[in-house]
């Protein structure tokens, strides 16, 4: 994904709450939102060419959702593997905890930059994989957001996004969050982050809905995780010039 904004409420009846846009070329094969053949525990959109996924979650109450991070400067080496890979293992892992460590204390060079969340209905983990750092952090109670750099990166997008979830009632969702996902207002120059990709990407890239014909927003994504670990999943998927192509909504009960 490349932009998130999530409600995270520990002890309530819903913990979680998040919304968020894939950016992606429109080229690129992609299986739906559905449950995933050959590893039926797992639930979510699938990148086909690579095998990960953005967002998904499991049946034992565990979600997790991966952006990367742009920046030219962030070297990865040659054939690293794809970063959506992270989101299946992190599904899949024995110990959410362990794995992560193993990811913070060195595994996370592998890849290329990343933002990694991983939540169950009582914590919530953000590992960022960046140029200077990898850290991981638990995420304090409140609402974030998420982007192409570090949790919380005061960037147009991200604080317009992160406003519209602060707005809306969590007995509403995603209300009007999914108005502001949706928004393709490019921001002015003056305020945009300098990333190393040029002027004219960075203000096409500064838009929440990005609409193009060769790379856009393929899908708006909203979830709710409960208490039990219950997840209810929502996909709007969408083409070339931001042509709607439909919507799948999923329950994922916990098997816990």
């Amino acid at each position: 994904m490349c932009l998130i904004a999530f409600r995270w409420h520990p002890g309530s009846a819903t913990p979680l709450q998040l919304i968020g846009n894939r950016d992606e070329f429109h080229a690129r094969p992609t299986a739906p939102l559905a449950p995933w053949q050959d590893a039926p525990n797992l639930v979510g959109g699938r990148d086909l060419e690579a095998g990960g996924s953005w967002l998904a979650a499991n049946r034992q109450g565990t979600v997790a959702a991966i952006t990367n991070v742009r920046d030219p400067a962030l070297i990865s080496a040659a054939g690293a593997p794809s970063r959506g890979h992270l989101v299946k293992q992190a599904l899949e892992c024995d110990s959410t905890m362990d794995w992560l460590n193993s990811l913070a204390e060195g595994g996370a060079a592998e890849y290329a930059g990343f933002n990694l969340l991983v939540t169950t209905p009582t914590r919530l983990w953000c590992l960022h994989r960046g140029r200077e750092q990898v850290s991981l952090q638990e995420v304090s109670p409140g609402v974030h957001g998420l982007s192409n750099a570090a949790l919380n990166s005061p960037w147009p997008k991200l604080l317009s996004a992160r406003t519209a979830l602060e707005q809306v009632d969590p007995s509403h969702f995603p209300g009007k969050a999914l108005t502001a996902f949706q928004n393709p207002h490019q921001a002015p120059i003056s305020t945009l982050p300098d990333t190393g990709v040029g002027t004219e990407l960075e203000q096409q890239l500064s838009a929440a809905f990005i609409v193009g014909e060769r790379y856009g927003t393929r899908a708006t994504s909203w979830l709710t995780l409960a208490d039990n670990g219950d997840v209810a999943l929502t996909e709007q998927r969408f083409g070339p010039w931001g042509a709607f192509e439909g919507e799948t909504t999923l329950s994922v009960p916990c098997e816990r």
